[in-house]
């Protein structure tokens, strides 16, 4: 049995629910089972490759539905967890205890976890600070902004270099890992110590660069990070420089398209009152109330502004 497991890559609860799900479908499905993972990222097109589905069993997990007939599981937790209407209505249509959807839960992994132990009787009790950590990791659980750009605790360490490493490889090694390691030691691998060291320099320059580009105007900050080798940012680290912000806009070009991030305060002083994830699909893009992004094709700068400089318009009524 070879079961393929698509997860939203570079991304802690995206990493955490396929090493989760994968454990919970081995030990009560498919003891035998090999298990092969894929990343998806979020792309201007958002088309999934038919050819993609080759398991004898396909899973998404924490990334949005497709209705391929060879799509065998399914979980998410975002608001936007449909590309088209026809999608939505597909999986409405279609009911499967097999498919499920619950944008209440703050991370994929622990809504995994919740229906596993529930309609299948399956826990893992070695996996519960994995659980617990992509809880706080995805759904900015944590005390104060300092705690979060500081990166003091292993799993912190460990979002830093699924979230910044380069490819997609390391991050297959690292699910591979959180099946069965705690995350302090999966920190202690060979592989992924000297590259921590290497991503925590950059996450400091990042923390300049961003202090330098950065403009907060009536509660919503502003920036654009062409041109300046980043692929990616911590996203408390707009908070960290600006305490009393609500909302940050950023653009950020990348390999393979052209970024814009919308994020609110987890400890603003004036409570956020717009859906982000709404303002978002408007444009293409999705996520959370809380936190979204839009994805537009790879060099489309001027677009990305345009858009960005409407939606910090919006953000400051």
């Amino acid at each position: 049995m070879r079961i393929r497991v698509f997860y939203h890559d570079h991304c802690f609860d995206g990493a955490a629910s396929a090493a989760y799900f994968s454990r919970f479908v081995e030990g009560s499905f498919y003891p035998a089972a090999e298990f092969v993972f894929t990343g998806l990222a979020h792309r201007a097109s958002q088309l999934f490759d038919s050819d993609l589905f080759d398991g004898d069993e396909n899973a998404i997990v924490d990334f949005k539905y497709s209705a391929d007939p060879r799509l065998t599981w399914w979980f998410d937790h975002h608001q936007s967890a449909f590309l088209t209407p026809e999608d939505a209505e597909h999986y409405r249509r279609n009911p499967s205890e097999r498919k499920l959807y619950d944008p209440s839960f703050k991370s994929c992994t622990f809504f995994i976890a919740t229906v596993a132990a529930g309609r299948w009787g399956y826990t893992a009790p070695d996996l519960e600070e994995l659980v617990r950590w992509a809880n706080i990791i995805d759904g900015a659980q944590y005390p104060d902004a300092r705690t979060a750009v500081e990166l003091g605790e292993p799993a912190m360490k460990l979002t830093l270099v699924i979230e910044s490493a380069k490819g997609s490889d390391i991050v297959h090694r690292i699910i591979r890992w959180m099946r069965h390691l705690p995350l302090a030691g999966i920190m202690e691998q060979p592989e992924i110590r000297p590259l921590f060291e290497e991503l925590y320099a950059r996450h400091l320059q990042s923390i300049d660069l961003i202090r330098a580009r950065a403009v907060e105007d009536d509660g919503v900050i502003w920036f654009d990070l062409t041109g300046l080798d980043l692929e990616g940012y911590n996203k408390f680290i707009p908070y960290y420089l600006f305490p009393n912000s609500t909302y940050t806009v950023s653009v950020s070009p990348s390999s393979f398209r052209t970024k814009i991030s919308v994020g609110s305060n987890p400890w603003a002083p004036r409570p956020p009152q717009h859906n982000l994830a709404s303002i978002c699909e408007r444009y293409g893009g999705g996520g959370h109330p809380r936190v979204g992004a839009i994805s537009f094709e790879t060099g489309a700068l001027e677009k990305a502004r345009r858009v960005a400089a409407e939606i910090v318009r919006e953000l400051k009524r």
